[in-house]
């Protein structure tokens, strides 16, 4: 076992790597991973943590899969690297998006690959607006998100993402990006007499489409379970009423199954759950299971079949380098397998049963305001007071000590405002699902104890 000198890589660490959503306030005292299994995480001082978040919500099939590294490696000793750009192809692009017109929506007849959630999220603007061009309706290039969504953090993706922080620093944003209201039925406002809150939030974005002029709308995108945003789980009468407005208005849906793709929620894909098909999907994390970068967008047969027919000066003149890499899409051909092989979908659905009931045992403690969660995507929020749902003062960091207590405790997650993300690997075990609820009630007890 390798032994670290921790104290020389924080140094290099902090002279020489930016991080993601970096400050220096954030990285005082990082942790350096040197190996995972399972559902746990190794740093390099040799403390070994549950991973609550399978790291950045992609460890779907858990850490140290050798299985992964060895179609890597096969992969690369045979072709590591090919173009894909028209006039090339290589066999593992063309199996996998051929699985995964078999795994998706029926709708869905094509694939485009990319490198990530980000890059999905782009190709999926830009094949928007090109379909209504293609069509003879070039005034149709606005796109509608929601509050709380996260779509990426490139300059696009960042006008479409709706957590406040993000664009401050680099605005202003791209121009025809417009937001809605998410279905978050703990904090929504403006849901009248007899709605519920599905139906609240879909009117919401009828009337945003209504105001910006339907003619002018191409797209609206929406995660099935906001993730970054707090994970808001919608009512079941969101979708289905969501399709009917997009459908009405000819507007296309783009469903952002970056997270909630491949396993996460307990289905294949999350939109199933409601039987409802988008005309776009943009997909990345859990098809690799994290260990190469990968993402990519499926699209409807009206979209395939305008990239086919335009002229050829019209051609979508999209583009990147890893498009289809031969070595990322033999690995996730060899994640597919092992997701079917070990029933890891259901797996989530029963496991995220467990962690949803765990949690929901800790309502007991007055800090506690709601518990919510679909699969393996739960989260705690936190509040200052149950009855007006009042926010704890940003000055007492009560959600950052919330998250040392919880790291002290042997669980490393991720925290946004005042609310506790949770969504570890599917191959977590009952007791590490057990242990996750008991360390998360003993950390609020920790910070909070006279709201216990």
């Amino acid at each position: 076992m390798a032994t670290w000198n921790v104290s020389a890589l924080l140094a290099e660490d902090r002279k020489h790597l930016l991080h993601p959503l970096y400050h220096p306030a954030d990285h005082a005292e990082p942790h350096i991973w040197v190996r995972g299994s399972g559902a746990t995480l190794t740093d390099a001082s040799g403390r070994e943590y549950l991973d609550g978040l399978s790291c950045l919500w992609n460890v779907n099939a858990g850490h140290g899969r050798r299985e992964l590294a060895e179609a890597a490696a096969e992969q690369m000793a045979a072709l590591a690297f090919s173009t894909n750009y028209a006039g090339s192809a290589n066999v593992p692009a063309i199996r996998l998006a051929r699985r995964l017109t078999e795994l998706a929506y029926p709708n869905l007849t094509a694939v485009y690959f990319t490198s990530g959630g980000a890059e999905s999220n782009e190709s999926a603007f830009k094949t928007a607006r090109f379909y209504w061009k293609a069509k003879g309706r070039p005034d149709k290039v606005k796109v509608i998100s929601r509050q709380f969504a996260y779509h990426g953090v490139t300059l696009a993706t960042m006008s479409a993402t709706g957590i406040p922080g993000y664009a401050k620093m680099f605005e202003p944003r791209v121009p025809n990006f417009v937001q809605t209201a998410a279905p978050y039925g703990y904090r929504l406002d403006g849901v009248k007499p007899g709605e519920t809150v599905g139906m609240a939030a879909a009117r919401m974005l009828e009337e945003t489409i209504l105001r910006e002029g339907p003619e002018t709308v191409a797209a609206f995108i929406a995660e099935p379970v906001q993730g970054a945003g707090g994970i808001v789980v919608p009512p079941d009468d969101y979708f289905p009423r969501v399709r009917e407005i997009c459908t009405k208005h000819d507007v296309l849906f783009i469903a952002d199954e970056v997270i909630t793709g491949f396993g996460r929620t307990g289905r294949m894909f999350a939109l199933e759950r409601w039987k409802v098909q988008p005309d776009i999907m943009a997909f990345a994390k859990g098809i690799t299971s994290g260990y190469l970068p990968l993402g990519g967008i499926m699209i409807s047969q009206p979209i395939h079949q305008a990239m086919l027919s335009v002229p050829y000066g019209d051609r979508w003149m999209h583009a990147y380098t890893y498009s289809g890499h031969p070595t990322c899409c033999a690995v996730a051909l060899r994640n597919l397998e092992i997701l079917d092989q070990e029933d890891l979908v259901e797996r989530a659905e029963k496991m995220g049963s467990r962690l949803l009931a765990g949690l929901r045992t800790l309502t007991d403690l007055k800090a506690v305001g709601e518990v919510r969660g679909l699969g393996l995507m739960c989260a705690v929020e936190l509040v200052a007071d149950r009855a007006t749902k009042a926010a704890f003062d940003p000055a007492k960091n009560v959600i950052g000590r919330v998250k040392a207590e919880m790291e002290a405790r042997g669980l490393f997650t991720r925290v946004v405002r005042d609310i506790i993300l949770l969504a570890p690997p599917l191959v977590i075990t009952e007791a590490q699902v057990d242990r996750i609820v008991e360390i998360v009630g003993a950390a609020i007890h920790a910070v909070l104890p006279d709201h216990a």
